[in-house]
């Protein structure tokens, strides 16, 4: 293990008790009595108070005594019905001194809330603080009656107040006028005599538990006090400190707020309510400069938030609670130029225990945030806390660096555990199987001074907490936190990190603040929400420079939230279009909701619960008067479309649509477009394919295409549709470089070694491809990755892409190593650094990465993958001469000129189309944009061939799963088109042959062609041997079980659109497989899927060659698909649960590594494949 990285055996001081607080605290005052300890700033109500160290002793002490003599002893619960006031700190400290356990209860919570916090805590004493009282009333009946009948309490402080003499009071006798603490006014100098040891419990702190019901997590005093000296060395933290008390009150931050201060011998400042509001704090900050503030990132929102005013005297602002970006981090720099940012990763588990990191202000380093990232790292453990991350495949190894796995919190300081719940502290507070306990108990028992303390000490308990968090060590050591266990959701088959998508939506200029969640829509359908708070600073210059004017919305109040329902509608698509270029497209949300600012919980955490749900946020907008002008204009095709778009994309009223709105800007997808094309067929009569609709739009065209069809018109085609990807090219021929350098294939060997550079590493074949290239000896790999949000994220992303399709082995991860990019870009999206890296370090570059959509049109898709190639063989010309592979397509092959040459050639004995045609016969006619783009690179890199680049163009056909382990891409055409029959209960009759290859096989033809190329650049034809007939393939599914009799394809069509025109029988069906390919499945397959029969000497020329040179593993007779491979592949999708079990009569199901599911699953991969 890395020397930088922590031993999960090293001894952790399990027995350094360092003193009860209160005990300190006490003695502080003795030490210092007249220095000032609590100040409350003025309210709009009273004036400043301040108090002094000595009076806020002696007024805890009096609490302290008042509860001892009222029997209140160890273990006793105390809970204070609480207030942000110098009221709760003398509670805190007088129930501490009487050796019970503190407990908060928010007035703010609802009765239900606050009762089951009595349920668990079953306190033996009440607090009730005046202020609480007189801002918020009695405890609300149902809470007192739960009081009143199910408690046995000891003791009560119905009315506690501090005058601004320090003179403190406690409510009346019940029987007289006197104060509570009338008897006990004498023993105000001092505490009880009780003894507390490192294993007593001060606190019961709260946390959300599982199916919304609050746990109670017991802390232990040894962790209250013991972090503080180290602490106050490595922050610079002293007795001259000024503490901002901002933190909830009922949230264990506050513990901190409280007693940090009062250890140092410190000064605490508690604003006023009215103080802690946007603008408004940074004002207080600046008025009353405290060095010092705990905040949330949620507080320090509020703190930055349209602030103006600077606050100069704060140096330390220690945040904790969530996770903390950059971009608050900068906003925060500039209004505290002295400020160090210190963030905080803990839990209410690990107590005190905690890791750190931090940012240096800006005063003393203005480039401190520049490599951080998006967000900032958790750290590195305080004094003798770790942080371990361990892999979720063993948890008997911790992970290297970059590494993801989860983390878990090793430290003497953790919580007692969750109060009255055996079952979960097993689950989540574990013994450290690393290493025997008994060593530091023997250690314990050598150093056994006899301390009185002793007798509430349990002994050394080496455990580490399992916090749920996902998180990777850095090349420094610290942890980066990369996102929860459970916060993956799945949705239209796709698993997708929320917390991903929030990263990204921060790196929006006009987005101050974001949250994520998955909410139902109306149709009871999971769908991604995204609440955002806009940056109006930036909003209002982006509407200046893109020419428009600022929309009057108040908004509306829904809840805490107020929804803004007209202002930000452009924002909305301007949003998703920057989501758009970071994220998979099944990853940007459908709906955007704009709030004034997000709801916070008591505790200064975003309150989800209380985020507005989208049919309310949504279904509440109202048109125009200008949209209403606009509706009444549209004809009635129009209008019953606008309606029928409106019923399709959730919170989208049919009266604001205009005749240039988009469909898929208005928040439509390709699943909606197919239902929407289903619902046009069946209300006006008019069969528009995915096509038109993608060429048009627009309202106004789609409707115009329609009445031209219901008029007994042709739909209008764009003739220049045609030819636009042969135009293309025709114009970007010019952009290649004169000449191209290359690497000499002989150069390379596995004695010399290689390192190749792949785009597209993370999909399907992509994992494949990686996989062959590091199964050979002496080869690197430099992964192109899209859409991570730094390096150590992009290893882990593609890590776990390997693993999840049962390919890594740890021997490769010294010889990965990442690039971040994106297609969409120019120069593939890399920095200067990176391109320069790449240009100087590879030998061959295999550019596998493509935008893979089957309906976009060409222009949509010409940046990623016809720009990108052109930017790929300039990078090639560059650093060190290379070998290019470019994986292509044989839908370059798609049209009728290649299938009637095929069977042309085949009758008179002539062979199949060659792999040295020119593709000139499909020149024109291509029907989709990606095989049209595929087109375009093909015969541009088959040109920079000609020019000297040395290299092959590899077309592969259909790429199914694994020979050996089933291993599929859950969104093959093939493997969707088997998944619907099986939903349909029937097959169609297609002929046509198939043509096939096991991934594996596809991998190694490319890796084969780019390390042993043939002069110039030639193209290789991946084929099946032998090839399956379409009936033959789907016919595997009866002989496994399955009840799918075969249909005449006519027949089976019309079955697939009455499945599909019919909708969902109930809320959980499961939609048809062929949805997002129903264009293609009802377009005439017999006549759509006929393939041309493919020579391929070049390839089976480059695997002899890869044979003698590379492998010795000759593979030149080719692979295709049998039967046993199809069972196989059904194995695997039954174990992945993507396909339903056979339940008829048929063969078993072929066996597959036990293991291979396992992988998916844990690793979540499946998906789509090939994408960059």
């Amino acid at each position: 293990m890395s020397g930088i990285l922590p031993d999960p055996t090293a001894d952790l001081d399990w027995s350094g008790y360092a003193g009860a607080i209160h005990e300190i605290f006490h003695k502080n005052a003795l030490a210092f009595p007249d220095r000032p300890c609590v100040t409350e700033t003025k309210t709009p109500t009273s004036p400043t108070r301040a108090y002094t160290y000595r009076q806020i002793d002696e007024a805890s002490s009096t609490i302290a005594n008042y509860l001892h003599d009222s029997g209140i002893t160890n273990g006793d619960v105390v809970m204070i019905f609480a207030h942000r006031s110098v009221e709760l700190v003398c509670a805190f400290m007088g129930t501490l001194a009487a050796g019970a356990t503190v407990t908060v209860l928010d007035p703010l919570y609802p009765p239900q809330r606050q009762q089951i916090y009595l349920e668990v805590s079953q306190p033996k004493a009440l607090i009730s603080i005046g202020k609480t009282t007189d801002e918020n009333g009695p405890l609300a009946p149902l809470v007192q009656k739960y009081i009143d009948e199910e408690l046995s309490i000891k003791s009560r402080i119905p009315d506690l107040r501090l005058n601004d003499d320090g003179i403190l009071s406690g409510g009346k006798q019940d029987d007289n006028d006197s104060d509570i603490f009338d008897a006990i006014r004498g023993k105000v100098s001092s505490p009880p005599d009780v003894l507390v040891g490192p294993d007593s419990n001060p606190t019961l702190s709260f946390t959300s538990g599982s199916e919304g019901r609050p746990k109670g997590v017991l802390g232990r005093h040894y962790s209250l006090a013991r972090y503080f000296p180290w602490m106050a060395q490595r922050f610079n933290l002293s007795s001259d400190s000024v503490f901002a008390c901002l933190s909830g009150i009922a949230h264990d931050p506050i513990q901190r707020d409280i007693m940090t201060p009062l250890w140092l011998g410190a000064q605490l400042l508690i604003p006023a309510k009215e103080d802690i509001q946007h603008e408004k704090l940074s004002e207080w900050m600046n008025a009353w400069s405290p060095s010092t503030a705990h905040l949330t990132p949620a507080m320090g929102q509020i703190l930055v938030g349209g602030a103006t005013t600077k606050f100069p005297a704060l140096r330390q602002v220690f945040f904790v609670g969530d996770v903390l970006t950059t971009r608050d981090c900068k906003v925060l720099r500039k209004l505290g130029p002295s400020c160090n940012i210190i963030n905080m990763y803990g839990t209410t588990e690990t107590s005190r225990a905690v890791s750190y990191f931090e940012v240096q202000s800006a005063a003393q380093d203005p480039t401190a945030l520049d490599q951080l990232g998006d967000t900032i790292p958790a750290g590195w453990g305080m004094k003798d806390v770790q942080v371990l991350v361990v892999s979720q495949a063993d948890h008997t190894k911790m992970c290297g660096i970059g590494e993801v796995g989860e983390i878990y919190i090793r430290a003497a300081g953790l919580a007692e555990g969750y109060l009255g719940d055996p079952e979960k502290n097993k689950e989540k507070f574990i013994n450290n199987w690393f290493v025997d306990n008994i060593t530091w108990v023997e250690a314990d028992k050598a150093n056994d001074k006899g301390e009185p303390w002793r007798r509430y000490y349990k002994g050394p308990r080496d455990r580490l907490y399992r916090t749920g968090d996902l998180g990777q060590y850095l090349p420094s050591g610290a942890v980066r936190v990369s996102g929860r266990i459970d916060s993956q959701v799945k949705i239209r088959g796709f698993r997708i990190e929320l917390n991903e998508i929030d990263a990204n939506l921060s790196g929006s200029p006009l987005i101050r603040d974001c949250k994520t969640l998955v909410r139902r829509d109306r149709n009871e359908e999971p769908t991604l929400v995204s609440y955002i708070v806009p940056e109006i600073s930036e909003w209002k210059r982006w509407l200046e420079a893109h020419g428009h004017e600022d929309v009057e919305d108040e908004g509306v109040e829904m809840g805490p939230s107020v929804v803004y329902l007209k202002r930000f509608r452009r924002m909305q698509a301007e949003v998703r279009d920057h989501l758009k270029t970071r994220l998979p497209v099944h990853s940007v949300p459908s709906i955007y909701i704009v709030l004034q600012k997000l709801p916070l919980n008591p505790n200064g955490k975003v309150d989800s619960p209380n985020l507005p749900f989208p049919d309310a946020a949504l279904m509440m907008e109202d048109a125009s008067e200008e949209d209403l002008k606009s509706w009444e204009k549209l004809s009635e095709t129009e209008k019953t479309i606008a309606t029928q778009w409106s019923t399709l994309i959730p919170g989208l009223n049919a009266k604001t649509i205009k005749p240039d709105s988009s469909f898929f800007d208005c928040g439509g997808h390709s699943l909606l477009a197919q239902q929407l094309l289903l619902t046009i067929r069946k209300s006006l009569d008019a069969d528009i394919t995915i096509g038109v609709l993608y060429a048009n739009p627009t309202l106004g065209a789609l409707s115009t295409q329609v009445d031209r069809l219901r008029n007994g018109q042709a739909v209008t085609v764009d003739k220049s549709a045609d030819t636009v990807y042969s135009d293309s090219f025709n114009e970007l021929i010019n952009t290649l470089d004169a000449k191209y350098e290359s690497a000499d294939p002989d150069a390379l060997s596995p004695s010399h070694g290689a390192t190749f550079f792949l785009t597209g590493a993370t999909g399907f074949l992509g994992a494949y491809l990686a996989k062959d290239i590091l199964d050979r000896k002496n080869t690197k790999l430099i992964a192109h990755i899209r859409g991570a949000k730094d390096l150590a994220f992009a290893k882990d992303r593609l890590t776990r892409s390997l693993k999840g399709y049962g390919l890594w082995q740890d021997s490769w991860a010294d010889r990965i190593s990442c690039v971040l990019g994106d297609l969409s870009k120019p120069r593939l999206g890399l920095d200067d650094v990176s391109w320069k890296h790449v240009a100087d370090t590879a030998d061959v570059f295999v550019h596998n990465a493509a935008y893979v959509h089957w309906i976009a049109r060409y222009e949509q898709m010409m940046r990623s993958n016809v720009l990108s190639t052109i930017d790929a063989m300039k990078l090639c010309n560059e650093g060190k001469r290379k070998l290019f592979s470019f994986v292509s397509s044989t839908s370059t092959l798609d049209t009728d000129y290649y299938v009637q040459l095929s069977q042309e050639q085949t009758a008179t004995g002539r062979g199949a189309v060659l792999e040295a045609d020119d593709l000139q016969g499909s020149r024109i006619g291509l029907g989709t944009g990606y095989g049209q783009t595929k087109w375009v690179s093909e015969q541009l890199v088959r040109e920079a061939g000609r020019r000297g680049l040395r290299g092959a163009v590899v077309r592969p056909g259909y790429i199914l799963g694994s020979r050996h382990g089933g291993v599929s891409n859950t969104d093959d055409f093939l493997i969707r088109f088997c998944k619907g029959c099986v939903q349909l209960g029937s097959r169609p009759r297609i002929v046509n042959s198939v043509n096939a290859v096991p991934v594996d096989h596809v991998a190694h033809v490319v890796i084969a062609a780019a390390l042993n190329p043939l002069p110039g650049v030639n193209v290789v034809h991946v084929t099946a041997h032998p090839r399956l007939r379409m009936n033959e393939f789907l016919s595997a599914l009866s002989y496994y079980g399955y009840n799918v009799p075969e249909v005449d394809y006519e027949e089976w069509k019309t079955q697939l659109e009455e499945f599909v025109s019919a909708g969902s029988v109930e809320k959980d069906q499961e939609q048809s497989a062929l949805m997002p390919l129903f264009h293609m499945a009802t377009s005439n397959l017999p006549s759509t899927t006929r393939a041309p029969e493919l020579d391929d000497r070049n390839a089976v020329a480059v695997l002899k060659a890869d044979a003698d040179r590379w492998t010795g593993v000759d593979d030149s007779a080719g692979e295709g698909i049998t039967r046993e491979d199809i069972g196989r592949y059904l194995r695997y999708l039954v174990e992945i649960k993507f396909l339903v079990p056979p339940t008829g009569r048929g063969r078993e199901l072929p066996p597959i590594a036990a293991d291979v599911a396992e992988a998916q699953a844990q690793w979540s991969v499946g998906g789509r494949g090939g994408a960059a």
